[in-house]
């Protein structure tokens, strides 16, 4: 490793001996003056061309932790402000001059290394870009690489607002066959609604016809009791007129004589006088059903005979609990009772059962 060469040596001065110089060994040096022999003095600063050639390959040294050049500087200015500082002192004082020598840079953060390896890159790693290019060219340059950089960032804002334009659409889409679906249900439904109303009507209307053919079986083998009247009263209708408080059968009004048909046929299971009811005749059918006839004016008929339907049984009278002339019929259902409440049924409701309208 090469060094700075060593200043001169300060001349010996045998006045001036300490402790070691007596002894033998090193003499003291101190600037006591220039020597008439030295001429004149000039500040020594180590240059390139002052400095011995340095064999091999060198390479500037790398600044480790950005402070190591910086210091072989400040080391430097610091020798030479020492020389300059000594010269200035020994002016002063008188004392002789002392040899000084320039300390190796390489030790203390010299600007030159002397490494032979070569695991480092070569050159600088940053290229000289920019060599040879105008102030046009390169303003064109940012103003084209601007314009890329705008031209992806509005490419992306459209990409953006397309997707964004994406979703609502297909939401919309969406929306549309939630609601077309909702729509298509609520149709199926009214239809389906619909049709089981016209198929229920259809069924009644089925049934009602087949009623009404039963009906007119009936009719044909039923019949009124009485082919000219008026209802007077109904079954049900409360009153003081009557010892239940209300009406327990229907009133057919006619004149006295008018003859009483059989409703239907049967066995006259009673004939003859029943109190309030007048004269009463029962009629009691293969069901078990009976029906009363009260209130005649006279029996055509006796205990146990079997009637068909219309045959005269009686003639209409005012005989009983009565204010008038009138046919009292009751209906009381097989089973019961004959006299209960139970086992009474509305002669209206019954008769319109078998086909018949009073």
């Amino acid at each position: 490793m090469a060094s700075n060469p060593a200043a001169p040596e300060a001349p010996f001065m045998p006045s001036q001996r300490n402790s070691e110089t007596e002894a033998g060994k090193i003499p003291t040096f101190g600037f006591a003056g220039r020597r008439a022999d030295e001429g004149p003095w000039e500040e020594w600063n180590p240059t390139a061309d002052s400095t011995r050639p340095v064999r091999g390959r060198h390479r500037v040294g790398k600044q480790r932790g950005g402070g190591l050049a910086r210091s072989s500087t400040v080391l430097g200015v610091g020798v030479i402000a020492a020389v300059g500082g000594a010269g200035m002192a020994t002016a002063q004082t008188g004392k002789p001059p002392v040899s000084i020598s320039m300390p190796d840079l390489a030790s203390v953060g010299s600007p030159f290394t002397y490494d032979d390896s070569d695991d480092e890159p070569q050159g600088s790693p940053t290229a000289l870009s920019t060599v040879g290019v105008t102030a046009e060219e390169t303003q064109q340059g940012a103003d084209d690489a601007g314009e890329a950089l705008l031209s992806r960032i509005i490419l992306q804002a459209e990409q953006q607002k397309d997707q964004a334009e994406a979703k609502v659409q297909q939401a919309a889409q969406d929306a549309a066959a939630r609601k077309a679906a909702a729509e298509a249900a609520k149709v199926k439904r009214e239809a389906a609604v619909k049709a089981a109303a016209e198929k229920k009507k259809a069924a009644e209307a089925a049934e009602a016809k087949r009623e009404a053919a039963r009906l007119a079986e009936l009719a044909k083998e039923y019949t009124l009791p009485v082919s000219s009247y008026v209802i007077t009263s109904t079954y049900g209708q409360a009153g003081a007129l009557w010892s239940s408080g209300y009406h327990t059968g229907l009133d057919f009004a006619a004149p006295t004589g008018t003859p009483i048909k059989a409703i239907h046929s049967g066995t006259i299971t009673e004939a003859g006088w029943s109190g309030s009811y007048g004269y009463r005749t029962i009629l009691t059918l293969d069901d078990g059903t009976e029906l009363w006839f009260a209130h005649q004016s006279s029996i055509n008929v006796s205990v146990g005979q079997k009637v068909g339907t219309g045959d005269i049984i009686g003639r209409v009278g005012a005989t009983g609990n009565v204010t008038g002339a009138h046919l009292h019929l009751e209906v009381h259902h097989s089973g019961d009772a004959p006299d209960s409440a139970s086992a009474r049924l509305d002669p209206a409701v019954w008769l319109r059962s078998m086909g018949l309208n009073p």
